[in-house]
């Protein structure tokens, strides 16, 4: 054979090998790459082909699909009661990627999800017909918790001590999911409600972490009778009043100048709320103890799903003892959300033992066969030691009977609770933010809940904003919804 020949047919059958990789590659490598790709639209007209699965409350859909008029996607998602549920589902957009719930569980609500095969969809290549997911939320606690935060701006969670089945999530403002779903008018809504100052899309409840002001002297207190510091909250403390923090001239000063906080019992310091004792003890106990509880409690651990996963809350390392003193009233760079601060009133409720809090119970497939259990699957740490919770269950009830949270109190209930007001701004030049956790015990049935509330804004004058005036009204509303017979 002609050398030239030779050489152009060697060439041409390596055009047409690196052809055949090349394609190989695509199609094995690339393919999924480009099905999963936002930009395209195939996925989107395959996902809205058909009726999305659902997400249920109390045995109720408040999710739906409704067929579209024209164009290429036959099906949109629908929402019941889309703002009151928005902090919960997010939303599954024909525009944009989806949220919260309908994020996570993107896969199954659409039938994409390998669990949901038959033998025959697997052979034929066919999507499976969607699941549903089942969640733990109360319809009453949630409405409780909507209504009662009203045009407030805020957050309220609320749990099932001894199971850890979150009840309740609401965030304030919220949004109507619905207006999100048609790819037609999405663009328009979207950029109203990203526009928006009060930041409705954001989740306050689970993915927004503030100073936590006074309820975070909980942590502190358990923090005490765990190390030993003070044998139990009746135990005069080494706390003078007024107190100043270390390496600095300035008095930490008390909400109340005439309360009886000087040397003051954590059972007193918790009903009054009196910062000498709390940033002392901080002190006393250094950063390492208290961050050590912090953590226990669930405090910077980034790793939290609800399943939706959570906003790390935090107490910060490296401070001086001045900065330490802070923090341990709940000031300098510590945040927390409602949900972590839920979590503290919890585990004190159930005596010392924090169940892992979870919002989804089940998911199943079409026919309701069980996929996953969350509840059979959730696990349980010990916080704190039996003794020391009982304790601390009993202060916060001072608390609520005789001190700063008595607006929270409920015939039939055995309330405890701590309020909280936390600086906000430069030299707190902004609205405080009012805080409550708490927990309720019925009197008759023995029906435990855990509830923190976060009011960040309302018109109330900035005298009158505290945690006992905000944030226990709507706690209470709350407790006494889930603890009805």
């Amino acid at each position: 054979m002609n050398k030239t020949i030779r050489r152009a047919s060697v060439f041409c059958l390596l055009l047409v090998l690196a052809l055949l990789v090349r394609a190989t590659w695509v199609q094995f490598y690339d393919g999924k790459a480009l099905a999963d790709d936002n930009d395209n639209r195939r996925g989107a007209i395959e996902t809205y082909s058909r009726p999305l699965g659902n997400i249920i409350v109390a045995g109720n859909a408040i999710t739906g699909s409704t067929r579209t008029k024209g164009g290429d996607l036959a099906y949109k998602r629908t929402y019941t009661d889309g703002r009151l549920y928005a902090a919960v589902t997010g939303y599954a957009s024909q525009a944009y990627a989806p949220t919260q719930l309908e994020g996570i569980y993107q896969d199954l609500l659409n039938g994409t999800d390998t669990r949901l095969k038959t033998v025959l969809d697997t052979l034929t290549g066919e999507r499976a017909d969607p699941g549903n997911v089942l969640t733990t939320i109360d319809p009453a606690v949630q409405k409780a918790a909507y209504d009662a935060l009203g045009d407030k701006k805020g957050a309220a969670v609320a749990i099932d001590p001894k199971t850890g089945r979150i009840l309740a999530v609401v965030s304030t403002p919220s949004y109507d999911p619905s207006s999100l779903t048609d790819a037609n008018t999405a663009g328009t809504a979207w950029k109203q409600l990203t526009a928006d100052k009060d930041k409705p899309l954001t989740n306050r409840a689970l993915r927004q972490p503030l100073p936590p002001g006074s309820t975070f002297k909980l942590v502190v207190a358990a923090a005490a009778l765990e190390d030993g510091l003070y044998k139990n909250v009746d135990e005069h403390t080494d706390s003078p009043n007024p107190y100043t923090l270390p390496g600095t001239v300035r008095p930490l000063a008390n909400e109340n100048a005439s309360a009886p906080c000087g040397n003051a019992s954590i059972r007193v310091a918790l009903q009054y709320s009196c910062n000498n004792v709390f940033g002392k003890m901080a002190v006393d106990l250094g950063q390492d103890k208290v961050k050590a509880m912090a953590e226990k409690f669930g405090f910077n651990d980034d790793t939290l799903d609800v399943p939706v996963r959570t906003y790390a809350s935090v107490y910060p390392s490296g401070m001086d003892k001045a900065q330490t003193g802070l923090s341990g009233i709940g000031q300098f760079d510590v945040t927390a959300t409602p949900l972590q601060m839920a979590m503290v009133s919890a585990a004190i409720a159930n005596g010392g033992k924090l169940v892992s809090p979870h919002m989804v119970s089940r998911i199943t497939d079409s026919g309701g066969d069980v996929l996953h259990d969350y509840d059979t699957g959730a696990s349980t740490k010990q916080i704190v030691s039996s003794s020391t919770a009982e304790q601390l269950q009993s202060a916060m009830e001072t608390v609520v009977r005789d001190g700063t949270g008595t607006n929270a109190q409920i015939d039939g209930v055995t309330v405890g609770g701590k309020t909280g007001t936390a600086q906000h701004g430069e030299n707190n030049s902004k609205t405080p933010y009012a805080w409550f956790t708490s927990f309720g015990k019925s009197d008759s049935t023995g029906k435990e809940v855990a509830v923190a509330v976060l009011v960040e804004q309302s018109d109330a004058a900035r005298s009158e904003v505290s945690g006992n005036g905000l944030a226990a009204p709507v706690a209470k509303a709350m407790m006494r919804a889930a603890l009805k017979s």
